[in-house]
């Protein structure tokens, strides 16, 4: 198991894949299991990494996960075979934003285009079940949210959409939201 687990870590710096962050990934994992959540929606599933780990975490969590890019959902589906998880977890190759779904989730994990997170927030939240969680990771995004730090355009365009995200989340009453800094940065927002 931790052999194919490096590997895909492996894998991801090569090809230069984001992956959520040691720290990032530990703290999710133990904030599922302490949290008791069983059914889970992921935006952004890349190779499948963080799916794994959380399916990981117990035998009765289930997954569904969102990825639009052919590559990457290909080797998501062969990193998920290897741990014999396709029972648990269900892997849309599809642009989240054309994703109709009807079950409700204990957590929605938010970790795909920054740019367009309050769009996925407002899309899935139908999704969620009440006094449950949505998780974003990336709020920090390397450092440059909030820094003053230049930037070229495309990036400095990038950061603003990550900043009007976490006011969007501080000011959204339906949500407490809490941040962390732990990992790349994370959000946790519970639905009141």
């Amino acid at each position: 198991m931790e052999n194919s687990i490096l590997e895909i870590e492996r894998y991801a710096k090569e090809y230069k894949i984001p992956i959520m962050q040691k720290e990032g990934i530990t703290f999710l994992t133990e904030f599922i299991k302490k949290n008791n959540i069983k059914k889970i929606l992921e935006i952004g599933t890349a190779i499948g990494y963080s799916a794994i780990k959380m399916a990981l975490v117990d035998e009765n969590i289930k997954i569904i996960s969102i990825e639009r890019d052919e590559n990457r959902y290909q080797e998501a589906v062969k990193n998920i075979k290897k741990f014999n998880l396709e029972k648990r977890i269900e892997l849309i190759n599809k642009d989240a934003f054309d994703v109709e779904l009807e079950e409700k989730f204990d957590l929605i994990f938010i970790d795909a285009a920054k740019a367009q997170n309050i769009k996925f927030f407002q899309k899935f939240e139908k999704n969620l079940n009440n006094n449950m969680y949505i998780i974003t990771d990336n709020i920090n995004f390397h450092g440059l949210v909030n820094s003053n730090q230049p930037l070229k355009k495309n990036l400095r365009q990038l950061v603003k959409k990550i900043e009007n995200y976490i006011e969007f989340l501080k000011n959204n009453n339906h949500y407490q939201t809490k941040f962390y800094d732990i990992g790349d940065g994370i959000s946790i927002s519970v639905k009141r």
